[in-house]
C-alpha cells in the first residue's frame, strides 16, 4: 500500500529538507524480527515502510502495500511559503498583463473598441440547490483553518470543520500535533473571525484530533455528517482546505476505491497511523489535511488526510502535491473516535489480541512466533487467544474483506468498535477455518 503524506504544511519560513517518502513496489515491508508489536501490550509500531507490527491485529498498509502514503500535510511552507506563492503568482499576473497591455496598444493606433457588459453581477446568477457551487455556499462557513505552532516555534497549518454547537473542530491529529505539549492553536473561519483553541483529545493511530474554540459563538453550524458505508465509487465528492496555505479552496472529484488500507507518516519519524481509506481524486495537497470530504448533497463522508505522491514539490515548498490519489478517514469511524475524544480525551482501538507478520508472500496476516521484545504473539486470555487462533495462523479474512496483509488487518479492525462480534476466516496446516470472535479493548496510544 501507498504511504501516504500528511496533508499539512509546516509554518517555519526554512523547514528542514524531508526525504522523499520511499516508493514500495507493490509488496509488503519486510517484518521486524521480533515479528511485530504484540496487541497485548498496546505499543506502538515502527512507522513503515520498515514492517509494522500488528497493533490489535494488523498494519493499515495499502492491498499490497503499493507505496508508503503520507499525512494529508498541513499547508505548503507556512507563512513564507505562501508569500512566496502569493508573490510568484503575481508576477506571472504582471508580466502577462504587460504584455498583453502592449499588443493591444500596438495593434490599436485608430480604431475602437466596443466591449459589452452583461446584466446583473454574481449574485444575479442562479444556481441549482444542488451544485457545487450551493454545497459550498452552504458548507465552507462551518470550515477553518488551522495553525498550530510548538513550544519550539514549529508548526504548521491545516483544517477542520465545525463538529458540534460547543466549538468542538474535528480535524488530524498530525496538523495539531506540534501544539499538543504547551503550543499554541488558532482556527480561522472563512469569515476571517480567528479564535484561539485548545487539544480536548488526538488519536495518533487513527489520525483524528478534536479541539476546542476559545470563547466559541453561539451560531456555529456543524457540518451534516453522511454515512460513509454507503458511499460507492463513482459517488461524487468536494473537498475543503487550505493547500499550501490558501484557504478556502475548493476541489471536486469522486471516490475512486474504498477499504483502501493505508499507514500514513509525515516523514519525520513519528508513530504511523492506520485506515481503511475512501480514495478520491479531488485534489488534495499539503494544507488539506483534516478538511472534510463531502458528498455531493454537502454531508460529510470523510476527513482527507493523506495523498500519494511522486515526491515533487509545489508551489517552490519542496512539499509533495497531488497526484489524483487523495485518502480520507471514513466519517463512520472518525465520528465514533471523536465523541470518545471529546467525552474522555483519550483514543479507544479495538483488537484481537495477536501480533501479525507485515511479510509479503503470507497469502494473508500471519500470526508471529513471537511479540515484541519477546512476548506472547497471542495474547493470553485475549480474544484470538479464546478463539482458538495460534502462532503460524494465516489469517485471510475478517467478515467479508480479503485480508492480504498484516497493515491491511489492522485498518479493518480500526473500522469496529470494541465489543463488536466479527467472523476470522485463517488456514492452519493448509487447511481453512472460520472462527467468531468479540473484539477487544485498549485506551490510548502507550
Amino acid at each position: 500500500m501507498p504511504v501516504a503524506s500528511p496533508a499539512t504544511s509546516p509554518q517555519q519560513p526554512a523547514p528542514p529538507q524531508q526525504p522523499a517518502p520511499p516508493q514500495t513496489p507493490a509488496h509488503a515491508p519486510t517484518a521486524p524480527s521480533d515479528g511485530g508489536a504484540s496487541a497485548a501490550h498496546g505499543s506502538w509500531p515502527p512507522p513503515p515502510p520498515p514492517g509494522t507490527p500488528a497493533y490489535g491485529g494488523g498494519a493499515g498498509a495499502g492491498a499490497g502495500w503499493g507505496a508508503y502514503q503520507q499525512p494529508a500535510p498541513k499547508s505548503g511552507g507556512g507563512r513564507g511559503g505562501l508569500v512566496a506563492a502569493v508573490l510568484a503568482a503575481a508576477l506571472v499576473a504582471g508580466g502577462l498583463g504587460g504584455g498583453l497591455g502592449y499588443t493591444l496598444a500596438k495593434n490599436d493606433d485608430s480604431s475602437s473598441t466596443t466591449v459589452a457588459v452583461a446584466d446583473g453581477g454574481p449574485a444575479s446568477v442562479k444556481r441549482d440547490p444542488g451544485s457545487v457551487a450551493a454545497v459550498v455556499a452552504k458548507d465552507l462557513p462551518s470550515t477553518v483553518t488551522i495553525e498550530a505552532e510548538g513550544s519550539n516555534g514549529e508548526g504548521g497549518t491545516g483544517t477542520g470543520f465545525v463538529f458540534d454547537t460547543q466549538g468542538h473542530i474535528v480535524t488530524n491529529n498530525h496538523v495539531v500535533a506540534d501544539a499538543v505539549d504547551g503550543g499554541k492553536l488558532t482556527a480561522t473561519f472563512p469569515s476571517g473571525k480567528k479564535y484561539d483553541a485548545q487539544v480536548v483529545g488526538h488519536a495518533q493511530g487513527y489520525d483524528v484530533a478534536v479541539i476546542k474554540l476559545k470563547d466559541a459563538p453561539s451560531d456555529l453550524k456543524p457540518l451534516p455528517l453522511g454515512d460513509s458505508d454507503k458511499v460507492a465509487v463513482g459517488d461524487e465528492t468536494i473537498a475543503i482546505g487550505a493547500p499550501f496555505g490558501l484557504s478556502n479552496t475548493v476541489t471536486t472529484g469522486i471516490i475512486s476505491a474504498k477499504h483502501r488500507p493505508v499507514a500514513s507518516s509525515d516523514g519525520t519519524g513519528s508513530k504511523a497511523s492506520y485506515m481503511s481509506a475512501l480514495q478520491t481524486d479531488a485534489s488534495i495537497n499539503p494544507g488539506n489535511s483534516g478538511g472534510p470530504l463531502l458528498d455531493a448533497r454537502g454531508a460529510v463522508i470523510g476527513i482527507n488526510s493523506a495523498i500519494q505522491s511522486t515526491g515533487n514539490g509545489g508551489f517552490g515548498t519542496g512539499q509533495p502535491g497531488s497526484i489524483g490519489l487523495g485518502f480520507a478517514i471514513p466519517i463512520n469511524q472518525a465520528k465514533y473516535v471523536a465523541q470518545e475524544l471529546i467525552r474522555t480525551g483519550k483514543p479507544v482501538y479495538a483488537k484481537i489480541g495477536a501480533s501479525v507478520s507485515l511479510d509479503e508472500g503470507t497469502g494473508g496476516a500471519r500470526i508471529v512466533d513471537r511479540g515484541t521484545s519477546g512476548s506472547a504473539a497471542v495474547e493470553p486470555g485475549g480474544p484470538a487467544a479464546e478463539a482458538g487462533l495460534k502462532p503460524g495462523d494465516v489469517i485471510t479474512k475478517l467478515d467479508d474483506t480479503v485480508i492480504d496483509s498484516g497493515p491491511t488487518l489492522i485498518g479493518e479492525i480500526w473500522t469496529h468498535k470494541p465489543g463488536d462480534k466479527v467472523r476470522i476466516t485463517y488456514k492452519r496446516g493448509g487447511q481453512e477455518h472460520t472462527v467468531d470472535l468479540t473484539l477487544g479493548k485498549r485506551v490510548g496510544d502507550d
